[in-house]
């Protein structure tokens, strides 16, 4: 079952009417996180929604892409209120596209939300124990991973494209929570949100190179190694690559500790669905971003 559900259906007939009416942000949620995890809110958002123009309509989340920054602040204010999150409570790095993983203090409390430049720098992962800090993060077509260690109350982002997938960002929030918070990773639940699916995702050589590294080293599980590298991957035309990054992840998370039925994985295809999702790909460079949150609520 589909864990990233949407909270109200307004798909459109055509293209010209892609974008909502009115300005309240339409968002997934995790479900089954929803449902069990009384404090914790997280999720993802979409296009739909907000204030923003062509080609960033319309609820585009993030300040690098070029977006008028005014318009960014407000859509970011229209995510917080649906949340009952007040706007001082939006965290954020500067992705760029590595492991790193930062301990979010309350001094850390809104770092990244009027500006790049007070983000926090060079930050592809973000872990805090502290409620009423909501962490985010930005997408287009990546990876957003979510942890939650529902024990030692502690949540965790992080942006894995294809080089921080490879380069074990998921391994590196792992290792975060449990040397900060004392996690045991068969506590940890992890989830994997919508991103550029296998159906759409052509990379080279190069790319595999690095992807096969994970593959190389066993689980222990011999019917799921000789599932793993076809569910990963397919061949292409022309020494080409079709490639799962979701799935890639789950391995990478299993690899790291994480029990299988504690990790949700979306279906969720970003470049299918460029009606409800802003594709880096789909959309040649020029395009918004969707952002991903989660947080605890404060008592």
């Amino acid at each position: 079952m589909e864990p990233f559900v949407l909270d109200k259906d307004v798909m459109k007939e055509t293209a010209e009417q892609t974008y909502r009416d009115d300005q309240d942000p339409l968002l997934l949620y995790i479900k089954p996180w929803q449902q069990s995890f009384k404090r914790l809110t997280a999720g993802f958002t979409t296009r739909h929604g907000g204030v923003g123009q062509k080609p960033y309509a319309s609820l585009n989340c993030a300040y690098h892409v070029g977006d008028d920054a005014e318009a960014v602040l407000s859509n970011r204010r229209l995510v917080t209120n649906k949340l009952a999150f007040p706007l001082e409570a939006w965290t954020c790095g500067e992705q760029v596209h590595g492991k790193h993983v930062a301990v979010i203090t309350d001094a850390d409390r809104g770092r990244g939300l009027m500006d790049r430049q007070s983000s926090l720098q060079d930050t592809d992962g973000l872990v805090t124990n502290v409620p009423g800090v909501l962490l985010t993060s930005f997408y287009a077509d990546c990876v957003p991973l979510y942890f939650y260690d529902p024990v030692k109350q502690a949540v965790g982002l992080a942006h894995a494209g294809w080089k921080g997938t490879v380069a074990g960002i998921a391994v590196s929030m792992v290792e975060t929570m449990e040397r900060e918070y004392g996690s045991r990773r068969d506590d940890i639940r992890a989830a994997i949100g919508p991103s550029i699916g296998k159906c759409c995702y052509e990379v080279d050589e190069a790319v595999m190179q690095h992807v096969r590294v994970w593959l190389d080293e066993p689980l222990g599980n011999d019917e799921y190694e000789r599932s793993v590298a076809e569910s990963i991957y397919t061949p292409a035309a022309d020494g080409k690559t079709m490639l799962n990054l979701k799935e890639c992840n789950r391995h990478i998370m299993m690899k790291a500790g994480i029990l299988p039925d504690h990790i949700e994985c979306t279906t969720w295809c970003t470049s299918c669905h460029p009606e409800l999702f802003f594709s880096y790909r789909k959309e040649n460079g020029t395009t918004g971003r969707m952002a991903s949150w989660i947080g605890l609520e404060e008592r």
